[in-house]
């Protein structure tokens, strides 16, 4: 561990651990993972024909992301027609699956052993110093100044006295404005990077967007003051994301392709921010990075980033393309490049526009219309030069006839609909539906 084995559920898989500063995790028991799996795929006779990298996305410690890991390859490796179709296509096919953990659950299990939680770790059990615990919590989630954990205390404090008030106490609102300062997002519009594409904060006008949305949504139950506050942690770890992408997935896919040989295949397969992780691996620094060689499918699984990242003009912003456009524009991807969407997930419907700082407009448009501040995993990829066409998720039987270098936008509110809590079906995709379409993408690739 962590090369897992494969079970009679699931294939094997790998999981390559990075910490918060993006080094790699030196104590896997395995050795350095990274070199193991450049070991793997370096020799000709080793007889890969297909990496299969993975990349989860928002509150994920490790074993979270095994948990997810567990279950995705499950999904996959139940879709035994589709296997089958690999098989015939590319005789001797044989994949080797990459899973990627960076932490984005502040005070996360980062051991490797069994257990873990989805749930966010201040509603775990009580610490001796609940308010110190929730201040320690937000500050590695958001900003680590002095300043910030006063403001946030500040906050904690405010919540103490009313939870759930008509409207922010003064001092909590001037607070808000304050760890919002701390946090130096940026306010770069809808065209900046993932985590700087806000067009300001209103922490009133969030708190008020949140409080409208209670009854339908859930999304403030049990947050009063505090949805504020897991909002900008949101957009936060939106911002690490990017940041992990871009500095360390972009070198860790060019090693392995300059490891591997030339006729192995790459596909890359993100789900929420763990699209933005795979996003930025293909589009470098700045978005404007190189790549060694195109990869053969993309998968965009409920992606919370924007419907804009990969057009060649945003509409808002007339001469402003999106921060992944060179993904298209470059052809870095040579297979179809696919995308999920669905209703029913209220983590890129409803948190997504409230963390752009857009609240009391939320950027939702008119029926029709697509947002300014829209997610991939509410809305699909959109903009000109992206070309996308729009499908029906199909059953896990049909073929979908993709054509390499074209994307698709797949509605799967048919299918994606179950879950409850904040995010809605955000996390419900562990389904042979989605994973058919996967592999579909992979089989395109030629």
């Amino acid at each position: 561990m962590p090369r897992f084995a494969p079970t009679d559920r699931r294939a094997a898989y790998d999981l390559v651990c990075f910490d918060s500063g993006g080094n790699e995790r030196a104590d896997d028991p395995n050795g350095v993972m990274s070199d193991l799996v450049l070991r793997t795929l370096a020799p000709d006779d080793s007889g890969v024909t297909d990496v299969f990298v993975l990349s989860h996305g928002w509150m994920g410690d490790i074993p979270s992301a095994r948990a997810q890991y567990d279950k995705w390859v499950e999904a996959m490796t139940a879709c035994t027609a589709d296997v089958a179709r690999m098989n015939q296509a590319r005789p001797g096919f044989k994949p080797h699956v990459i899973g990627i953990h960076w932490p984005s659950m502040p005070w996360g299990d980062e051991s490797f052993g069994e257990g873990g939680s989805f749930s966010v770790p201040i509603d775990g059990a009580p610490a001796a110093d609940p308010v110190q615990a929730m201040v320690d919590d937000y500050a590695a989630r958001i900003a680590d100044t002095p300043a910030a954990r006063d403001a946030i205390r500040r906050i904690v404090v405010g919540a103490m006295d009313d939870v759930e008030p008509e409207a922010l106490p003064p001092d909590v609102f001037a607070a808000y404005r304050q760890l919002n300062l701390e946090a130096d997002l940026g306010i770069g519009g809808v065209g900046a990077g993932p985590g700087g594409d806000r067009s300001g904060f209103d922490p009133e006008g969030v708190y008020q967007s949140l409080r409208e949305d209670a009854p339908s949504f859930g999304l403030f139950s049990g947050g009063g003051i505090f949805g504020v506050l897991r909002t900008l942690s949101f957009w936060r770890m939106k911002d690490r994301a990017r940041w992990f992408g871009e500095s360390v997935g972009s070198k860790f896919l060019a090693r392995m392709m300059q490891a591997a040989p030339r006729n192995l295949r790459f596909h890359l397969m993100g789900h929420s921010f763990g699209c933005i992780v795979v996003s930025a691996a293909l589009a470098g620094p700045k978005g404007r990075g190189r790549v060694a060689r195109p990869v053969d499918s993309l998968a965009l699984v409920q992606g919370a980033l924007s419907i804009w990242s990969y057009c060649d003009d945003i509409p808002a912003t007339p001469g402003q393309p999106g921060y992944f456009n060179k993904v298209f524009s470059d052809k870095r991807v040579r297979g179809p490049i696919i995308s999920t969407r669905s209703v029913f997930d209220t983590a890129t419907g409803r948190w997504y526009p409230l963390g752009a700082g857009v609240a009391g407009q939320v950027a939702f448009a008119a029926p029709g219309e697509l947002p300014k501040y829209g997610a991939v995993g509410s809305h699909g990829i959109q903009g000109p030069g992206t070309n996308a066409t729009d499908l029906a998720l199909l059953p896990a039987t049909t073929d979908y006839n993709f054509v390499p270098g074209a994307a698709y936008n797949l509605e799967c509110s048919e299918v994606i609909r179950e879950g409850g809590g904040r995010g809605g079906a955000h996390n419900d995709i562990y389904r042979p539906e989605v994973a058919h379409a996967v592999w579909q993408a992979a089989l395109t690739a030629g």
